[in-house]
Formats: C-alpha cells, structure tokens, sequence
C-alpha cells in the first residue's frame, strides 16, 4: 500500500508555558487515536511544541483506510424465515439495508436464539478525504484556561494564527476561525522568518533555519548542555530545578544561556529571599560554589541567539537589582516590627467572610494543638513550645516580605522568629507547620511542628466542611484534599496514636461552640470521616493495595490510621499463601450469618447442646481479648495470629452445629454467637470484601 508522510502544526499567540506540553501530549494522542479508529496505518508518530506552535509528524501514513469485511446482525430466525421456510419481508428489508442479496445471508446461534446474520465487504476510504475531519480535532484541544478573538465563538488557549495540513506535497483543506490550512510556518518573532514546509519531514531542518527548535526535548537538552558548559567554565554549582527548566523550555523558541551578577550587598539577605527572587519571580537558575554558598550570579535562558548578548544581561541584572532592593528594604522595614503586636493585626485580616479572621483561626489552633499534645503525652517544655507555636505560627502574614512573596510565609517567620530571640525549637515549628505542602513533600520533623500543623489543617478542612465548602470533582480552591493527605501522611511519617474519628468530633464541636456553622454538627462529622476514609483509601492504593484488600481494612473504620496500613500491608503479605483463603472464607461464614442476629441478645452458654459450641465460645471470648489489645497497641500481626487459631473451631463448628433451627431460643443464642465474633472479625477488617479469581 502506498504511504505518505503527513504534518500537521497548529500556530498560535505565545502560549502559557504551562499549556504547551499538556497540549503536545493532548495532540499527538488525539491523531493517533483518530488515525486508529479511522484504520488508516501509519509507521511512527512525532510530537513538537514551542511557545508559538503544537505540532504531529506522522511517518509512513497509508494512503487509504484498511478494507473490511463487516458482519451485521438481523432478526431472531423466527422472524425472518416464514412457515415455509422462506425470508420475511424483515429479512429482506435487512439485507437491502445492508446491500446483500438474501442468498447471502445466514444463520447462527446467539446465547441459545438463532439469528440471521450478513457480511458485507467495506473498501476503504482515500486518506486524504479523511485528514480534514482533523479541524474537529483541533478544536477539541483542552486548555486551563480559554479565550474567545474577534467575532469567532470558538473559545481556545490563544488565537490561532496559522495552520499547516501537510500529506505528502498535498495541502489538507480546511478553516478555522478564518485561518486556512496549508503550507507556510513562522519563523522565530524576531530572528526567522516565514517559511514554506514542502516536504513534511522538513519540518524540524525548516524551523531550525529560522531559529526555532521545535522538539521540546531537544531545546531542555540544549539548556541543559548550556547550563553545564557555564558550570564547568566557572566551577560553579547550579542546581537544576526540573520544574523550572521544564517552564523556561517552553517560554522559548531558540534557548541561549547567559549568566549575570548581582550586588554582594544583597547576600545577607535569607537564602529563600535570594532564590525566590531568581527562581520564581524572574525564572534565573541560582549559583552555587562548591561548598553550596550562594554566590552573587544567575544563570537565565533567552529566546534567541548570542547576538547582543551583554545587552540582555544588563537588563536582567537591572530587573533583579530592583527586586532585590525592594526585598532588602522589606527584610530591613519588617525587622521592626514586634512579634506579639503583629500577631494583634491578625485580627484585622478577614480568613473567611463566614469564618472571621486569621486571628481566630490562630486562636482555634492553639486550642485543638494543646489539646492534640495532651493526648500524645507530651513533656511541659514541649508543651509550652506548642503553645508558642500556635499562638504566632501566623504572625508573617502581617510582614511586607510575604506580601511580596507569599510562597515564603512560614520561613520569614522563621527566620524574623530567629532574629526576635524566640527559641529555636519555636522558630522551628513556625515553618514546620505548613508541612508537607504537597504531595511527596516532607512531614514537620519536630513534635511542635507535627502538632500545630495537625491543628491547622483539621481547623481548616473542619471549617470549610462546616459552612458548605466541600470539594467537588476538580474543583477544590482551598486545597482541601491535599490538607488532609497531608495529616494522613504526618500520621503515618510519626506512627502517631491519635483517634482521627476523636479529632474530627472535637474540632467540629469547637466550631459549633463559636457558632462558625451553617451545617448541622452531625452531618459535618459525617462528610468529614467520610472525606478522610477517601483520602485513606487513596493512599493505600497510591502504595499498590489492591482494591479488595483495601476496601476490608477500611470497613473497620481509620480511627487509627497508621495501624490500618500495617493491617492493609499485612493482607498483603498474606493474599497468595495457601492458607489465606481458607482462613477468609471461615471468618466469612462467621459475619455472612451474624447479619440475621437480633440486636441486643446476649450469650447464654448453658444454652449452648454441642461441644463445637463451648469450643467455639472458648475461642471467641479469649480471641476478643486478644485482638483488642494488639490492635490497641498496633500490633497486627498478633492479631491476625489470633484469628487464625479460630479457623478450626469455626470450621468444626459449621460441620456439626446448625444455626437456624427450628427452636427460637436455640437459634437465637446460636446468632448472638455469630454476632458478637462477627464484632470481633470486623475490628480487623471485613473479610468479606477480599475477591479471589
């Protein structure tokens, strides 16, 4: 079958660095998929984006769609064949409707009932009357953020500027937004020109030409290449940032790095200060020496060649000179302040509307961490760290250094903490508390700093709940599942002993108690276990649990979260022995017929006729004993021990024990047995849950 090579570019306004290479991926996966349903071969596909362009190279793309033989499906035979054995009416209308003559039809058995059936032979399309179905494609395109232009109602990332639709030396016809498909690319803005794509092969040597490196990939690996060569020139150390160079790669067309200095002077400001500066706010790389001081230079990438390069470094230095002067004047001005009065002002920052302010957020907090340290047993003088902690956790949100950059709250409070004499530990704990910020970020390491974030973020996910602001599929502006991953996470870092079902209820009740509510108390305790048992559930997963085994653990409640993963993590150890299922399927007899007990019925041994039974009853009294208090003291292991010894009693016991008998009395005694084991079983996990294939 002949082959050709197709192009297809999308040329656009700059981009958003952070939309070009989720749109690229979105591309190249929709072609391939559209290519694949519309069974049209292709040999390789290529993906390319700049700032300025998303685009597919399809290697090898055949010239005409696969034929078929497609089979079809009529009436039951019943009703396509008469008494006489002849077609009906249906089946003649069927096989019109699929361009057969009745000779062609046939029958065959489905499920038991016989139908007629027709195959029909389908030649495949030309390929090229195809490819403009792309426009579709195009349009599809998914972005953060979209933008309508002009007249046109299409709403897309940014106005489409030119679009190449390239098979062979053949042009695919079609328009969008008044821009006609065909062959001629743009350059680079200032460097290139525009340029004819004659051959779509030529693609990446046509846009080289004029200053443009459209392979992502290959732009990353230039600056990266760049960026050692400088490292190794100056023996210097320049830590690579992977999200920074993944962004400077697609803020530009043609990268060439250069390094610029700054004013040593600006050194004494904190560490973060400086490289928040260059990293977030200008996109420099910092500098290192080998000792891992910072030194007074940056590394940037431009968007063209090494032409009038020591007039671009100029103007990077000024822009960051000005920055860092007014970060040096922040840093000198918020010096100034006392700790204690600017904590006052916390009041007069508005938190919520329907929450009141940050100052009685902080006093909120300070409440549930006392009362978080008291259920660790903590000593006084942590105690008292705690206490400090949470009362000015909060206090940088007043200075004019994180007005400017707020992603520095908690380490400038840190740090002007340092600088106000507070104790080290207190200073510690300031930062500590807004770990972990992410997801993979680390847990507070100090006890301080594991409390008060605790606090801070059940306070936040509590009062959120509370006046209706529950996160809905993507949506979650406050960020309330990462909180809470973040407290399961802190759990399981520290193994901590702390009753989450205890937590919720407690701050709950404080926010009822300042009357922050709008929801009723019981259903807000309600969403919120459930919303952590998700989070739970997630993690398990995330840690390769399967589901079954995890939707077990989780039926015994997260109370006690560390002691549900090692339970989870147990199971898994356990699944593929030989003895696991047995042992499932005995607890499982046990909780499948405790379900028919009547509630509130207690055991009477003098009631029981069999030996099964008060060998039974033996082993549920001493096994519930026994799991309670390995579970109480996380020990899973002695608790699953526990159950196993119960597989023989439980199996003697259904072979020679019948449950529901006739007399109600005997029944009765016999499902209150079932019942309170069951209660025993469920503490560990509802084994009923566990699928095997």
């Amino acid at each position: 079958m002949s082959k050709r090579d197709f192009l297809l570019e999308i040329g656009l306004e700059e981009l958003p660095a952070r939309f070009v290479s989720d749109g690229e991926k979105q591309l190249a996966d929709k072609v391939e998929s559209f290519l694949k349903e519309q069974r049209i071969s292709f040999e390789q596909i290529s993906s390319f984006s700049t700032p300025r362009r998303l685009a597919v190279l399809v290697i090898g793309l055949a010239e005409k769609q696969a034929d078929v033989e497609e089979e079809s499906r009529g009436p039951a035979k019943k009703i396509a064949l008469d008494e006489s054995g002849n077609w009906t009416k249906a089946a003649q209308g069927f096989a019109r409707g699929q361009g057969v003559s009745v000779d062609d039809l046939y029958i065959q058995e489905v499920k038991g009932t016989e139908y007629i059936f027709a195959k029909k032979f389908v030649a495949g399309q030309e390929t090229a009357s195809l490819l403009p179905e792309l426009k579709e494609l195009i349009t599809s395109l998914h972005f953060p953020k979209n933008m309508r232009w002009h007249t046109y109602s299409l709403r897309y990332a940014r106005p489409i500027q030119w679009l190449v639709a390239l098979y062979g030396q053949e042009v695919i016809p079609f328009e969008i937004t008044g821009v006609a498909a065909g062959l001629e690319t743009a350059g680079h803005r200032f460097l290139g020109e525009n340029v004819t794509i004659d051959e779509p092969t030529l693609y990446k040597e046509k846009l080289l030409q004029q200053y443009v490196m459209a392979d992502s990939e290959e732009r990353k690996k230039a600056i990266r290449h760049q960026i050692q060569s400088i490292m190794e020139e100056k023996d210097w150390v320049i830590p690579i940032d992977e999200d920074l160079l993944d962004e400077v790669t697609n803020l530009v067309e043609y990268p060439t790095a250069l390094f610029g200095r700054f004013d040593e002077a600006f050194l004494s400001l904190p560490n973060e200060v400086l490289i928040t500066s260059m990293r977030e706010h200008q996109r420099y790389f910092p500098v290192k020496n080998q000792a891992g001081e910072l030194l007074p230079y940056f590394v940037t990438i431009r968007n063209g060649d090494h032409r009038h390069l020591e007039n671009v470094v100029k103007g990077n230095e000024k822009v960051l000179r000005a920055r860092l002067s007014d970060a040096a004047f922040f840093y000198g001005e918020d010096q100034k302040l006392n700790i204690d009065e600017a904590n006052k002002r916390l009041d007069q920052i508005v938190y919520h509307e329907e929450l009141g302010s940050i100052g009685d957020k902080v006093k909120r907090v300070k409440v549930l961490a006392a009362s978080i340290a008291e259920k660790l047993g903590v000593t006084s003088q942590t105690l008292q760290a705690i206490n400090r902690v949470a009362e000015i956790c909060k206090f940088d949100l007043v200075t004019q250094m994180v007005g400017e950059f707020p992603e520095l709250q908690g380490r400038m409070g840190e740090v002007y903490a340092e600088i106000a004499g507070e104790p080290p530990e207190v200073a510690k704990g300031i930062v500590e508390h807004y770990l972990p910020r992410f997801a993979g970020d680390q847990s507070p390491s100090s006890v301080q700093g594991t409390v008060v974030s605790l606090a801070d973020k059940l306070d936040t996910i509590a009062a959120c709940f509370g006046i209706g602001l529950i996160p809905t599929g993507s949506q979650d502006p406050y960020a309330l599942r990462r909180q809470a991953a973040g407290v399961v996470q802190i759990l399981l870092d520290h193994e901590l002993d702390l009753d989450v079902d205890e937590l919720l209820l407690e701050t709950v009740e404080q926010l009822q108690e300042k009357e922050l509510l709008t929801v009723p108390e019981s259903e807000v305790v309600k969403q919120l276990r459930e919303f952590f048992a998700l989070r739970v559930k997630t993690k398990l997963q995330d840690e390769g649990v399967r589901y079954d085994l995890t939707d077990a653990v989780l039926a015994s409640g997260i109370s006690n979260v560390p002691v549900v993963f090692k339970k989870a993590k147990l199971l898994v150890s356990k699944v593929n022995t030989p003895e696991f299922k047995e042992l499932v399927e005995g607890l499982s007899r046990v909780t499948n017929i405790a379900g028919k007990a009547e509630k509130n019925v207690a055991i009477n041994p003098d009631l029981f006729e069999k030996e099964e039974e008060r060998v039974l009853y033996e082993a549920y009294v001493q096994t519930k004993d026994l799991v309670q208090g390995a579970l109480a003291s996380g020990d899973v292991s002695a608790a699953y021990a526990a159950l196993e010894q119960t597989i023989e009693p439980i199996h003697q016991y259904f072979e020679h024990v019948m449950v529901m008998v006739d007399e109600q009395v005997i029944k009765e005694n016999r499902l209150a047995l079932m019942h309170a084991f069951a209660g025993v079983i469920g503490s560990y996990a509802n084994f009923q849950e566990i699928v095997f294939k």
